[in-house]
């Protein structure tokens, strides 16, 4: 990483600084008459009264600050976050409701089915989970509240399906008396509403609660994604629990040819909510939410039609899945890359303040010569690695920062400040080389 160019506000001795507030300053009439306001502490243990405030003159006043500008350690409007306790709380309601669901799955099949039906069931939430991670890799959310997503799916969003799902399903039975047809509408109508319904509540609510975190489609379907991962976790514990005889051909139906099958549907979703995360209005998700929750109840629906033709599921598997997979991989590419031209726009805008060198933003955009600048920094030590990570990292933040504020949506509350991350980009340069020059010595 080179300095930043000569001659620019970034070549200055010091990181970046926001003008300090204003101190307390004396009145035009002179040194002898009481300052502005009285300090709050005085040496000593005197603390003057109100009443002493009008008796106070320059020989009790604190002596001036005569070593520049205060960094300022407290801006106003601070509030204390309540994350952590949501975020324990949410990750405990779903962590529950899955130990539920695993609870019933076990007293239906007993403890040898289900407990094989867990261990194959991480074959395909590990496959998932690492396609989020591939599609996550610009900005990655906080692992936190991927977490919450995952235990929505695997939690509450199943345990509720299955309860609904079977009563409506029951209704249906019970209205008509015709077992199989009760089956087939519960299959291809029932389940993909009822499911999408739950699982896009967990993609809306993480949205409305923590809506700094959503960029555009990608974040969208990184936390769509794996709310899906943590659904088809759950649900294939119960398929390859109750098909004990012939678990492994449903293991390669379910968990081999189409792992990706829930992440598709609730895509539709998650892409939805990531094109409402753009728009300046906050009700704009509220509209884009029903179109994806129509889209992914749809492909859905089509998914399990399909699988109740018998003989001719292979067909519609090859004619229609397939395509569709492709489709949604090449619609993922492309997400990605636009997310690589907002970060070289706005870096490039940096740049040209003298904050970024342009082989910087170069790097900065582009997979390929971020691992090949980490694989160089390793070369200097871990030390110079981490500060070659972390600033790629702090980087990337910075650009999506300006990005919502070219778009308007500069009042989300961001984790970090625009004068925090500039600090921090250029502690991350000091970092690096006083490594590199250790290592070299």
């Amino acid at each position: 990483m080179s300095s930043p160019y000569p001659g620019t506000p970034s070549s200055a001795s010091g990181p970046y600084q926001q003008p300090p507030a204003p101190g307390p300053t004396q009145p035009p009439g002179g040194p002898q008459q009481q300052l502005t306001y009285p300090p709050a502490y005085r040496p000593g243990g005197f603390a003057p009264s109100p009443a002493d405030w009008g008796s106070m003159n320059a020989a009790t006043a604190p002596p001036p600050n005569t070593t520049g500008p205060i960094e300022q350690v407290w801006a106003g409007g601070q509030r204390v976050s309540n994350r952590p306790i949501l975020n324990l709380v949410a990750i405990a309601v779903g962590a529950l409701a899955m130990i539920v669901v695993l609870v019933i799955v076990m007293q239906q099949t007993g403890v040898g089915p289900t407990t094989a039906g867990f261990v194959l069931a991480l074959v395909p939430l590990t496959i998932v989970l690492a396609g989020v991670l591939w599609l996550d890799r610009w900005e990655p959310e906080p692992k936190i509240l991927l977490l919450v997503a995952l235990l929505w799916g695997a939690g509450v969003s199943t345990l509720s399906s299955l309860f609904v799902n079977t009563g409506i399903t029951q209704w249906i039975y019970d209205s008509t008396g015709d077992a199989r047809g009760a089956n087939m509408l519960g299959a291809v109508v029932v389940a993909p509403v009822v499911e999408e319904v739950f699982k896009g509540l967990g993609v809306l609510l993480l949205f409305l609660a923590r809506r700094q975190h959503f960029d555009g489609p990608v974040d969208g379907v990184v936390y769509a994604a794996t709310v899906a991962a943590g659904f088809a976790f759950t649900e294939n514990i119960l398929y390859f629990a109750r098909s004990a005889d012939l678990v492994w051909v449903v293991f390669v139906m379910r968990g081999l040819f189409s792992p990706f099958a829930h992440l598709i549907f609730t895509a539709c979703i998650g892409i939805a909510i990531g094109m409402a995360a753009r728009s300046r209005k906050s009700t704009a998700v509220f509209l884009a939410f029903p179109v994806g929750l129509v889209g992914a109840m749809g492909l859905h629906a089509l998914w399990n039609g399909s699988a109740s033709l018998g003989n001719q599921f292979l067909f519609m598997y090859v004619v229609v899945q397939v395509p569709l997979f492709i489709s949604v991989i090449v619609l993922m590419v492309w997400l990605r890359r636009q997310e690589a031209e907002v970060i070289r726009a706005r870096l490039g805008e940096y740049a040209q303040a003298g904050w970024f060198a342009p082989h910087e933003v170069q790097m900065l955009s582009s997979m390929r010569l971020r691992s090949q600048a980490r694989t160089w920094a390793a070369g200097y030590g871990e030390r110079a690695k981490a500060a070659m990570r972390k600033y790629q990292r702090d980087a990337t933040s910075l650009a999506y920062l300006r990005q919502r504020q070219l778009t308007g949506r500069a009042e989300l509350r961001a984790s970090q400040s625009e004068h925090e991350l500039l600090n921090e980009i250029q502690k991350d340069r000091h970092t690096f080389t006083v490594s590199a020059q250790g290592r070299l010595q």
